[in-house]
């Protein structure tokens, strides 16, 4: 366990660049024709390489802008009305992607994603990132693996429905998310005969035992 005193940037150093330079390498050079490729042959490519960037993107705004906002951004951002008109979208977990639909607009909004996590993890210590909790609900993955979080994750003892996750494990569940998206990016890309640009770090989701990690 981290020193409370270490800086949140140490702790999750993957935020300031790699994350968004592995998710530009698998992307790079892609036609239309095979970012878009979707098949009802798997559950994991319903979503296309397009939609799983957009999802991504997606995730770090509607956790810690949505979610996180009241503790983390008491005074609001000078962005924040276009944070809240982008969480507006009509699609399940995506960018509105009559908007951000092009592969430079989504992954300028990638960029934009990431470098709030890596705003946030500037101003917290290893200290804060596990004191600060979030309520939520306890029928979700981080609950079903909270093995995987050190202790950041805890169910209400007077309400089993109710969870609790700090802003450590939510930062780690981010972390997990896009490598277990990139995994997925890499089964739509070989489903296609595409070559693979990188090796994936083999943790988080996509490392247990029971996850789906069937290939084309």
């Amino acid at each position: 366990m981290e020193p409370d005193s270490e800086r949140g940037t140490q702790v999750f150093p993957q935020f300031e660049s790699q994350l968004y330079e592995m998710i530009l390498s698998e992307v790079q050079g892609l036609s239309d024709e095979e970012l878009d490729f979707e098949s009802d042959r798997w559950e994991w490519a319903k979503w296309s390489i397009r939609r799983n960037v957009s999802h991504l993107a997606m995730g770090d705004f509607r956790w810690l802008w949505m979610h996180w906002r009241p503790q983390l951004f008491p005074q609001g951002l000078p962005n924040g009305p276009e944070l809240d008109r982008l969480l507006e979208s009509p699609y399940d977990r995506r960018l509105d992607e009559t908007l951000y639909w092009q592969l430079p607009d989504i992954l300028a909004k990638s960029r934009e994603a990431l470098a709030l996590c890596w705003c946030v993890l500037s101003a917290e210590t290893a200290g804060t990132l596990r004191s600060k909790e979030l309520e939520t609900a306890s029928d979700v993955i981080w609950v079903e693996h909270s093995e995987m979080f050190s202790g950041g994750v805890r169910v209400d003892p007077a309400d089993p429905s109710k969870a609790y996750i700090t802003l450590e494990a939510t930062m780690r569940h981010r972390y997990y998310e896009y490598l277990a998206h990139l995994y997925n990016m890499q089964r739509l890309k070989k489903a296609q005969g595409l070559e693979l640009a990188l090796d994936i770090p083999h943790e988080g989701y996509w490392a247990q035992p029971s996850w789906d990690r069937s290939e084309p």
